[in-house]
């Protein structure tokens, strides 16, 4: 049970994922959530630290997709300063906007990664998508109200998964 929400990896921030090591592992594209993970769920400008960044992965050739679970309208108006590619009501945990986003720039399961704020959403799409997960500590404190349901849940998963197995230890890299 509690496998379905256990991170390949948990990193402090997305930021601090460093694109080289992704490209040692194969990585071609980074699905990523949007709300907390990549930008602040009330601030959808991003930060400097996010475009450097994006930059770093364009240099490795590996190519950025937010995976989101909002509408298409949300999404789009959040990442147009960025200029991202998207896809929207992904429907996180289920697999099918993962898969869509796999087809869409012809990868394999071992050539994407999903980095995410959620267990309950973005790593349990990433485990039943059969892909590794980065699980990565919000960018702020406060969450949409939707989000603070799943985080009084999470909780308990948590918990549960720190009694269990040491993998829920946050590293500084995918290699630490």
């Amino acid at each position: 049970m509690l496998a379905q929400f256990t991170p390949t990896w948990m990193i402090n921030a997305t930021y601090d994922i460093n694109p080289k090591e992704l490209k040692r592992l194969g990585v071609k594209v980074v699905l990523t959530d949007l709300d907390n993970t990549l930008i602040a769920w009330n601030n959808p400008y991003g930060t400097e630290e996010l475009r450097d960044w994006m930059t770093s992965l364009e240099r490795e050739n590996i190519q950025l997709v937010v995976v989101s679970n909002n509408s298409h309208r949300r999404v789009k108006k959040a990442v147009a300063a960025l200029q991202l590619p998207f896809i929207s009501r992904a429907l996180k945990p289920f697999s099918g906007g993962i898969r869509r986003a796999m087809r869409r720039y012809h990868v394999s399961k071992d050539e994407v990664v999903m980095v995410g704020d959620q267990l309950l959403t973005d790593v349990a799409a990433a485990n039943f998508s059969g892909i590794p997960s980065i699980l990565v500590r919000p960018i702020i404190e406060s969450d949409a109200w939707n989000t603070k349901i799943n985080r009084f849940f999470e909780r308990f998963v948590m918990h549960a998964m720190r009694k269990k197995t040491s993998r829920t230890q946050v590293s500084k890299g995918l290699n630490s």
